[in-house]
Parts: C-alpha cells; structure tokens; sequence
C-alpha cells in the first residue's frame, strides 16, 4: 500500500533531509586519504545525535552502523571498517535519517584526493542520472519514465544499472510502498501522484551489473570487480514538481 503525505508531513521529512544533506556536506569536507570508513560512521552518529536526530539503519535487521560505506567494486551496504582510504578510490556514503519521527534517505559518492578520469566519469553519469531520473517524478508519469531515463543515459555512456537494489517510499518507516527501479520502459508501472515520497537512488557499475554478496550477507559488490557508485535522494511528488527533500545545493 502506498501512503500519501500530507503538506504538513512533507514539510517534517524535509527536515529530516535538511539534517541528512547538511550531514554530507560535513563528510565532503573529511574525506581524504588516510582516513578511515569507521571514522566516518563514528563522526555521523555523534554529528545525528548531537542534533536530536537518529541514523535510522543503525539496528535495522540487525545492521550494525549508523552508515554504509561502500568503497570502490562494492555496490552498496559496505561495512564501515578500520582499513584507511587511499588516494583514488570512491567511496559511496549512504544514510538513513530519522527526525522527530519522520525519516529522509540519502547517498552521496566520493573520490579520496585525486580519482582517475575513468572513476570521475562513473560518479559524474550516476549523478547526471539521478536528476534525470528525478525530472520525470511528476504527476501523472509512471515510476517506468524515472528509470527508463536512467537507464538510457546511463547505457548510452557505457556504463550498466545495477538490477537487484531498487529505489522505494519512505515515511515513518524506512521501506515502503511503491519500489522504485532505475531501468524500465516509459509509460509503465505505477502513476505519480500528488504525496507520494520515493527514494531515485541508482546504482551504476563500470562493468556488468550483475553483482555478488560478501560473507557478510550485508555487503554487495561488482561480479567483474569494476568500480560502482551511487547517489540517492528522496523526493516528493508535488503539484509544482518534484521536491527534493535532500537537496545539498550542489551542482547538477
């Protein structure tokens, strides 16, 4: 069952995502080789709690951090750990945030000082991808329209969209109603209508897009061990557009 916001209950997810974008611009700031990802799922949960906020997938299931931080072939899920970043690597920072009762979602890619082009030209198609995605989130368009738009730009620069993790709605619960896949054919799927909140969060891979899952049961990552990046939203369906509840500012 999809659950349709209110005005009201909108305006409090966003400031769930006011939280969650300021948080990732603090990240940008950190990341440079030698620091660790544990370092970083530590600053963000000191950063929540400060804030009377809470890093929603911390427990859930069983989850044990407050991020998933995914570095270079893994896909999404990766366990923050004591191993330091190195110069040219990316890093996905994905997270859950939940503010007085309400919660936004958002994932960001990194490079650790200086990427090679190959690594920047997969973070910038994911991104342009993203708000490709996002500019069919209208009334009346079909979820097929957000990732048929994804998709193609996606393909069409040689790069592949990750099939098994998809984008979803988002509430006061973390997963809800509709899923929301990053490939597709336009004019299908469910209608957009004026309420719903959704998650457009590609995840795009260098090489294949099949992918494997680490001992863990946690963490997923390239089949071929080419480089994956992601970045995530949360977006609301309004009768002016979309709204992006997690919107950094940041170039598009």
């Amino acid at each position: 069952m999809i659950i349709i916001k209110t005005p009201d209950e909108i305006e409090k997810m966003k400031k769930a995502g006011e939280i969650l974008a300021n948080l990732h611009k603090e990240i940008g700031k950190i990341i440079k080789p030698g620091i660790t990802t544990m370092e970083i799922d530590r600053y963000v949960e000191d950063y929540l709690i400060s804030r009377g906020a809470y890093p929603e997938q911390k427990g859930y299931h069983g989850y044990p951090y407050a991020t998933c931080a995914s570095i270079n072939d893994e896909i999404c899920h990766g366990f923050p750990r004591e191993e330091k970043l190195r110069e040219g690597d990316i890093l996905a920072i994905d997270m859950v945030v939940r503010f007085d009762g309400w919660l936004a979602d958002s994932a960001w890619s990194y490079g650790v000082g200086e990427i090679s082009e190959d690594a920047k030209k997969l973070l910038d198609i994911t991104r342009q991808s993203l708000y490709l995605g996002i500019e069919q989130a209208v009334v009346g368009n079909r979820l097929g329209d957000i990732g048929n738009a994804i998709q193609k730009h996606v393909e069409s620069n040689g790069f592949s969209v990750v099939r098994d993790f998809v984008g979803h709605g988002i509430g006061k619960d973390m997963h809800e109603d509709p899923q929301v896949p990053h490939y597709g054919k336009a004019g299908r799927g469910v209608r957009l209508v004026e309420g719903m909140v959704i998650t457009i969060e590609p995840m795009v891979n260098a090489g294949v897009y099949n992918m494997k899952l680490d001992d863990n049961k946690w963490t997923a990552r390239t089949t071929d061990g080419k480089l994956s990046a992601q970045y995530e939203h949360t977006i609301a369906i309004t009768k002016d557009g979309p709204l992006i509840l997690t919107d950094q500012g940041e170039e598009r």
